[in-house]
């Protein structure tokens, strides 16, 4: 009698037979009956003839390999002979009937090994879209949760996760244009969260039943679905849901922070905007969870919004135990605001993430944790706000006076409150909007991360515009009762918004009148007067100009505004422009000037002169270097216009011509058109002969520091000014004969500051760059900058990658495009051998 043989040797011999039945098999029958014997093993019903041992020994040892050779022979011969139903019955069957995590791994392997596009890629994408959509995710993220999958080996484990995390990405890749849309992010990522909510269901209900279940796997998917960046996705359907089974079910709860306490430490910084009670007391068991949310989310990164700020805090504020961590947090918000280095060396992003950090752990405060922290809050104001407004950024200068203000008015010391004036943006309005306490709907709303109907939110719109505007009507009609008789009265008033204010004085006539009135007269009227014409007169009397211009220039450089002159400023500043382009003296006295204050006298006359000053030189410098344009003034060129015109368009006498003309021309062909416009009328550029005097003079004596006054040291604000103004005076000389020597003067003297702390004066030192580039023509760059184009290109490289301020970044790409450019342009043989 033989000795009956094992089930792992019957299930072996019984699959090997199947498969060489179905390599040699020709006879329909046969390959249908082959088949069902290998469907027999996946059916666990009542009247199946197979033990629960040998399907487990072939779900073990043998459903891989049979997966594998139906796909190594989706195109054979005898599967061409089963009809379509049987193919879904029988074949289809076997991949959607056996353990998912095998199927899933089979199926994405055969994807990737199909060449596209094929009947065999098309049959296993169907069978992947309907394994998705007949819920086999679930089963396979219940079966590793019950611990029924495969050997748990790290490598199968890890392999497993990033086929099923990264389905998306390999369909894309091997199906292309030819794509599924459940295979899309949008469509894939929210079922995969549907699946783990279905999964988590399943486990509380396991627990209520006092069965052990594992949330390793899960935890695993959702942190690397996260850390991928599908966070958004995978959140949408997972938070609003996990907050409300939380609410009042102790059960949910120990799930969910079961469930983010196995998410591994390396994806859990990508798991954010987690709420309380789907994280409980994670932050203070877990080292790597509270390394990550009261540090890195608040002080290395700064891509989440504001809400997910308001989150993360809240969370450490909501519970007795959790409120010490937010102290923690808000001394460390306070050393990086107020750090010197940091508003210096940080992205602006990064200084407003942090701002707005601040604001809101500062309003999470009781008003007992205030009255502990004040020395340390005040002393952050302080130190945070000169950091702040030493810099050179307005966007950083407004940032230090909002926060100060907030924080002023927040600790309330002896009822005095800072208040700055600044112009008020978005930015500045979120922040002020981080003081104001949430209300009670609010605090729900993003405590649930639910919105509020839209019925609700459409109804309360009109309900509040309806009074006012029935207020506004009864208002308007009330407010006389005899309007209505007075609109019938014939006597229609005059149009006066165009009437002008009369004078008794007379406007100054001459030049000389205009500098006695500065210099002598006391009447206001008269000072304005003259102040209003000067600009006219010296474009008009050019030889009188140049005959008073150096004492003109001195009373308008020196001019006060006693009498509150409306617009002052912009009239003397037009007034000096215009003696700088109609005379060359000017030009030498006000870089005269303009050198004596930045590096002789006191250091209090530059901030006063040094923006004048450096407007008129660069207005000057654009006017000069723009074409002449017909000196007419508009009263004639109006009055030409007027006379011309007919009264009506049908008493012109050309105008039937002119209609004439065009029909003959629209229907004349020309084999060549000759120049439709006459070209351009060349003229000189008046800029090109006194671009030297204009910017020599300003590179005098930088490098010798004075008794009150370092341009290379501390003065970054004065050094950011004048780098600016040297690069625009260099663009303007684009083609003149002195820019070579201005180019190279210019990066001499940049290059010494061009890693200067302050990014004002880097964007300055980069917009040289780049205006020498565009000025300098290509040759030159080559002969007179050949030593320095190596060194200064590695230097853009530099900072287009590493620096933290983005207008830098962006200024060094685009020098290194001009860079390129020239060098490509000049780049011939006899360059090379040059440049060698």
């Amino acid at each position: 009698m033989m000795q009956s043989l094992t089930p792992d040797v019957e299930v072996r011999l019984s699959v090997g037979q199947c498969v060489r039945t179905l390599t040699t098999s020709k006879e329909k029958e046969e390959v249908t009956k082959t088949l069902h014997t290998l469907t027999s093993y996946l059916d666990d019903g009542p009247q199946s003839t197979i033990t629960s041992a040998q399907r487990a020994e072939f779900s073990r040892a043998h459903y891989t390999r049979t997966l594998q050779f139906l796909i190594s022979n989706i195109n054979a011969d005898w599967l061409q002979l089963l009809t379509v139903a049987q193919c879904t019955e029988l074949w289809d069957g076997l991949f959607l009937r056996g353990p998912p995590d095998q199927t899933l791994l089979a199926l994405m392997d055969g994807i990737s090994s199909m060449s596209s596009p094929s009947a065999g890629l098309d049959r296993l994408v169907s069978i992947l879209e309907r394994f998705l959509q007949s819920g086999r995710l679930t089963v396979l993220l219940w079966t590793r949760c019950q611990g029924t999958g495969l050997s748990d080996s790290p490598q199968l484990r890890e392999t497993l996760l990033s086929r099923l995390v990264a389905l998306p990405d390999l369909t894309a890749n091997q199906l292309h244009h030819h794509n599924k849309t459940l295979f899309l992010p949008q469509q894939y990522y929210p079922l995969l969260a549907r699946d783990m909510l279905t999964v988590l269901e399943r486990t509380c209900q396991a627990l209520r039943g006092l069965k052990d279940c594992s949330l390793t796997f899960v935890a695993q998917a959702l942190g690397k679905a996260c850390v991928q960046g599908h966070s958004a996705l995978v959140f949408g359907v997972l938070a609003p849901h996990l907050s409300s089974c939380t609410l009042s079910d102790m059960v949910w709860q120990r799930v969910c922070w079961k469930l983010l306490e196995n998410v591994p430490e390396r994806w859990l910084e990508s798991v954010p905007d987690a709420l309380s009670r789907i994280m409980g007391n994670l932050v203070l068991k877990n080292k790597k969870a509270q390394f990550v949310i009261t540090h890195k989310l608040l002080l290395l990164q700064y891509k989440y919004e504001t809400r997910v700020l308001s989150i993360l805090l809240g969370y450490l504020a909501q519970d007795r135990e959790r409120r010490p961590l937010l102290i923690q947090v808000l001394r460390s918000l306070c050393q990086a605001w107020a750090n010197p280095s940091a508003v210096r060396h940080t992205p602006l992003e990064q200084q407003l993430y942090v701002s707005r950090a601040l604001l809101l752990c500062v309003g999470l405060l009781s008003d007992a944790e205030l009255q502990e922290l004040r020395s340390e809050l005040l002393q952050c104001m302080l130190g945070g706000m000169q950091s702040h407004l030493d810099s050179s950024v307005v966007r950083v200068r407004r940032m230090g006076m909002v926060v100060g203000e907030c924080l002023s008015s927040r600790m309330d010391v002896n009822g005095a409150k800072l208040k700055f004036e600044y112009e008020h943006d978005e930015e500045t309005e979120e922040l002020l909007s981080l003081m104001t306490p949430l209300s009670e709907e609010e605090t729900e709303l993003l405590d649930d991360r639910l919105d509020l109907p839209q019925d609700v939110k459409g109804k309360t719109v009109p309900s509040q515009a309806v009074p006012s505007q029935a207020a506004s009507v009864a208002q308007k009609s009330g407010a006389d009762p005899d309007s209505e008789l007075d609109s019938d009265d014939e006597l229609t008033p005059y149009d006066m918004s165009a009437d002008q204010e009369m004078s008794q004085a007379a406007p100054p006539r001459y030049l000389r009148d205009c500098l006695e009135a500065f210099l002598s007269s006391e009447d206001p009227v008269r000072v304005d007067l003259s102040l209003r014409a000067i600009e006219g007169l010296v474009r008009k009397n050019t030889s009188t100009a140049r005959e008073v211009s150096v004492e003109l220039s001195k009373v308008l450089l020196h001019m006060e505004d006693r009498y509150n002159t409306v617009g002052f400023l912009s009239l003397r500043q037009a007034a000096m422009v215009a003696l700088t382009v109609t005379d060359s003296v000017p030009v030498r006295y006000f870089t005269l000037i303009l050198t004596i204050y930045l590096f002789i006298l006191w250091f209090s006359f530059i901030t006063i002169y040094l923006s004048l000053l450096c407007q008129v030189l660069i207005m000057s410098a654009q006017e000069l270097s723009q074409p002449i344009t017909d000196k007419e003034g508009p009263s004639k060129a109006i009055q030409r216009v007027t006379m011309n015109t007919p009264l009506y368009p049908g008493d012109d006498p050309i105008h039937w011509r002119q209609v004439v003309e065009r029909r003959i021309q629209s229907k004349t062909k020309r084999l060549s058109k000759g120049v439709t416009h006459p070209p351009a009328k060349p003229t000189p550029n008046r800029y090109a002969p006194v671009a030297g005097h204009f910017f020599f003079p300003l590179l005098r004596n930088y490098d010798r520091p004075q008794v009150t006054f370092d341009l290379l040291g501390g003065d970054h604000l004065v050094l950011g000014r004048l780098i600016h103004t040297l690069g625009l005076l260099m663009h303007l000389a684009v083609n003149a004969p002195v820019a070579t020597q201005m180019g190279r003067a210019l990066l001499d003297f940049v290059w010494a500051v061009r890693y200067h702390v302050d990014q004002m004066v880097r964007r300055g030192v980069l917009f040289a760059v780049c205006s020498v580039f565009l000025s300098m023509p290509s040759q030159s760059l080559l002969v007179e900058l050949s030593d320095q184009l190596f060194e200064t290109r590695a230097w853009l490289a530099d900072v287009a990658e590493g620096d933290p301020d983005t207008d830098c970044r962006n200024l060094a790409v685009q020098s290194l495009v001009l860079l390129e450019k020239s060098l490509k342009t000049e780049m011939n043989p006899a360059a090379l051998v040059l440049q060698s």
